[in-house]
């Protein structure tokens, strides 16, 4: 069915072109205000030097009126005072980069502490900035130097540390700067802060108890944190530091959330033993516990699908989560007696949101035609846009729609689903290129939301196809786990029989012009899926996995082939079944002229995996350019290169589209 329209042409109908990415906007951070009446919320921008900046805004939601907050500087995680008074963000003040406070109106802006970051790495990390219930005390994460920082600073460089590189955050350093999270207390009248956990593990993720006495927040206890991510759930009292644990599990807890009567505790959680700092396989559910972290209960259980960002209702009667399906994000609220709820369904993907005390919610959404907009749902009501942030440069430009399809997999198993993007320009007799865009992941999904890039190809004439093969999220934890023990295997057969539908149901779809491209592991797909067909007029990994075996042991989070596949590499034969699986043992089959993609700095897949694949193709005749960009981390964060990569792609698949 196709489940989004395209606008109408106009007289004005104009083409998307790739530097319009350049005037696109989002909205991200969302928080109501105690009283409902405003919201504050963060605007990406990318028309700014370097990476994305976000700009802090709080909209009066009776007459829509904006007020900027932080002045003319970035501003980003904004947190309402319990009482309404002030707003609490990251931003800028007199050159100080930190934790800041103003009024809604913009008027009296402060700065209260610095927040330090780090470049370690973390998964499902939670908030960084919660006020007291009395509104006096700010509670603030910030990193402080660990014991190996000297050693990693000197020349030469000495490594002490098993993970020794970090996510490469701003692209400016090759190694973990050996930085320690910690939790830290500040009065909002003034005065210094107060460290409130020291030491050389890490404090994170942090919610203050309804009574001011607690901080709950998640650290990895280990004997060895880098060479098990274990992260479990704790409680430090404000007033001396003491610690109190509440979980000792091999799986994984994560952002903790206290019920309005501080009685109780929601959080993420899994049941295995084995999760990884860059992803996982086993879908996080809402789990509620007593505040001494008894009587644990899955409240999520019975929505079999990835669930997110847990928060409480006013009346500590349900908890709310986003929940991954069939490609889209839905709000669900969780009664902790009664049947799961769809608040907010409507196609596409919610981001942030935040739950008022009558039961409002305002909440960042991305549909079939724009980016991310702010949207407003009273209680029992519908919801309402509050935001039009691409008003202009949208204007005139015909959004192509996209198709949903199912097709049975290879082996019988799966009705796996995709999703086609029909080009513009479409009509009777007319032939059209194709190109395969595979996501990354292995888990996570695709769906009817608006892409740039894919839209920008449709404005070239072009179909693309997005498949959800088997490991994708959405479709249940069977679904999920059917790529373990398996990459590079049946769901790259998911990929190749949803072009063979795609081909078959669409007669107007030009076989001779079919190409391929996908980030991450989509670029891992990418370079194995030229090695065992020749039906790629051209192809574009971006970051992929080429050689499993160095990839385990370049990349900072040393877990994954051990969660994906159930041992380590060395253990058994999987340093065989690795290499068997690697697109580099095979590149001898290649006949796709290939454009490899890579972020200097990449740490979650080093750029060597690039290296290897392209020097290999040469060795074998294929045609093969490499691209690499400066000051990247894993995939591509500056907006000016994600449109240089535009432009490169298009004049790719052009140059070869041309040769029949």
């Amino acid at each position: 069915m196709i489940v989004a329209i395209a606008a109408s042409a106009t007289a004005e109908t104009r083409s998307l072109e790739s530097a319009d990415l350049l005037r696109m906007r989002s909205v991200d951070s969302v928080r109501l205000s105690p009283d409902g009446a405003r919201i504050a919320y963060a605007v990406v921008i990318n028309d700014q030097p370097g990476r994305p900046q976000r700009q802090l805004f709080v909209v009066t939601v009776a007459d829509g009126r904006n007020v900027r907050l932080g002045g003319t500087e970035p501003a980003s995680s904004p947190e309402w005072s319990p009482d309404g008074r002030l707003v609490a963000f990251k931003g800028v003040v007199g050159g100080k980069k930190g934790l800041a406070v103003s009024r809604p109106d913009g008027s009296g802006l402060r700065f209260l502490a610095e927040m330090t970051g780090t470049n370690s790495p973390l998964t499902f990390e939670g908030r960084a900035i919660a006020w007291s219930p009395d509104s006096k005390r700010i509670a603030f994460v910030s990193a402080t130097a660990g014991p190996e920082t000297a050693l990693a600073g000197g020349d030469p460089v000495v490594i002490t540390r098993y993970l020794y590189k970090p996510d490469a955050e701003e692209g400016l350093t090759r190694f973990n700067d050996n930085r320690r999270r910690h939790v830290f207390i500040v009065d909002v009248e003034g005065g210094p802060p107060r460290p409130l956990t020291t030491g050389n593990f890490e404090e994170h993720s942090i919610d203050f108890s309804p009574d001011g006495r607690e901080i709950a927040f998640v650290s990895n206890r280990e004997a060895d944190p880098d060479l098990f991510y274990n992260p479990d759930l704790f409680v430090l009292r404000v007033e001396d530091g003491q610690v109190r644990r509440l979980t000792a599990t091999e799986s994984a807890e994560f952002q903790p959330r206290w019920s309005p009567d501080g009685q109780s505790i929601a959080f993420l959680g899994t049941r295995r033993g084995l999760t990884d700092l860059e992803t996982t396989m086993e879908d996080t559910h809402v789990w509620v516990m007593a505040a001494d972290g008894s009587g644990r209960r899955e409240l999520g259980r019975e929505v079999d699908n990835r669930q997110q960002s847990p928060a409480w209702s006013a009346d500590g009667s349900a908890v709310f989560c986003t929940v991954q399906e069939r490609g889209h994000v839905r709000l669900y609220r969780l009664p902790r007696a009664g049947k799961p709820q769809i608040v907010v369904g409507e196609e596409g993907r919610i981001g942030d949101y935040s739950v008022g005390g009558d039961g409002a919610i305002a909440y960042a959404s991305t549909g079939g035609s724009d980016l991310a907009q702010l949207y407003l749902r009273p209680a029992g009501g519908a919801p309402r846009r509050l935001t039009d942030l691409n008003a202009e440069v949208l204007r005139g430009v015909e959004i192509a729609p996209v198709e949903s399809f199912t097709f049975a997999s290879n082996d019988f198993k799966y009705e796996v689903e995709a999703f086609l993007t029909r080009p513009i320009g479409l009509r009777e007799g007319t032939k059209h290129p194709l190109i395969v865009m595979i996501h990354g992941g292995p888990h996570g999904q695709q769906g009817t939301l608006f892409v740039f890039k894919s839209q920008y190809y449709a404005h070239r004439g072009w179909a693309t196809l997005q498949v959800n093969f088997r490991g994708s999220t959405g479709y249940g934890q069977a679904f999920a786990d059917a790529v373990y023990a398996d990459q590079n295997g049946n769901e790259a057969q998911d990929v190749l029989y949803g072009v063979s539908a795609a081909l078959r149901r669409n007669p107007w779809i030009d076989r001779d012009r079919v190409g391929i491209e996908g980030g991450s592991y989509g670029g891992q797909l990418t370079c194995w899926l030229i090695t065992q067909t020749a039906m790629f007029r051209a192809a574009i990994p971006l970051a992929p996995i080429t050689n499993n075996i160095s990839y385990n042991y370049m990349t900072y989070y040393n877990m994954y082939e051990q969660m994906e596949w159930g041992m380590l590499p060395h253990q058994g034969n999987l340093m065989d079944v690795l290499w068997e699986r690697s697109a580099l043992k095979h590149v001898a089959k290649v006949k796709t002229p290939t454009m490899l993609i890579h972020g200097e700095n990449d740490n979650d897949v080093p750029i060597a995996e690039s290296e290897q694949f392209y020097v290999a193709l040469r060795d074998v005749g294929v045609e093969a350019v490499m691209v690499r960009y400066p000051r990247e981390g894993h995939g591509l964060a500056e907006p000016k290169h994600a449109v240089d990569l535009m432009d490169r792609s298009v004049a790719w698949y052009e140059k070869h589209f041309a040769r029949r």
